[in-house]
């Protein structure tokens, strides 16, 4: 029988600018700490938030990080949701291979954060016109070993 897994919701950050974005960092550090998820682990799961809200501030202009624990058994995890309201992402097959680029930086952001996370799905739509909803939302699950007690 499969153990259910299950969502303990943690902190919801705005994005808006760059100090949101350190803001969001701080606290996913934070939060991974009090989950006693190793200092290697903490650190990536600290760069895919920091990846994914500079994309929302770089692409979208604002979005929201969402951060959660998740517990499989005696498996403890992170689930980070990255969302925003922009143009979205067109190539997102392109856009996850390194060196892709639309924005002038070096294009190993989405592929970083792919190779960081145990779990990855991205969701993104196009608004052709004014009356159809553009954006992206990007989902990833870092496992650790055991949750805090």
């Amino acid at each position: 029988m499969d153990e259910q897994i299950s969502v303990k919701p943690g902190s919801v950050y705005h994005i808006g600018c760059e100090s949101d974005v350190m803001t969001a960092v701080m606290g996913t550090f934070a939060f991974a700490r009090t989950l006693n998820f190793s200092s290697t682990t903490t650190s990536e799961i600290a760069t895919v938030v920091s990846e994914l809200a500079t994309n929302i501030v770089k692409y979208a202009g604002e979005g929201r990080i969402e951060l959660a624990e998740m517990i499989h058994g005696s498996a403890c995890g992170i689930r980070v949701i990255a969302s925003d309201r922009g143009p979205g992402i067109a190539q997102i097959e392109q856009a996850l291979e390194e060196h892709f680029t639309t924005g002038g930086s070096l294009g190993m952001g989405l592929p970083g954060v792919k190779r960081m996370a145990d779990e990855f799905q991205i969701e993104s739509s196009v608004g052709r016109s004014s009356t159809e909803k553009s954006g992206t939302i990007v989902t990833v699950i870092k496992w650790g070993t055991s949750h805090a007690v």
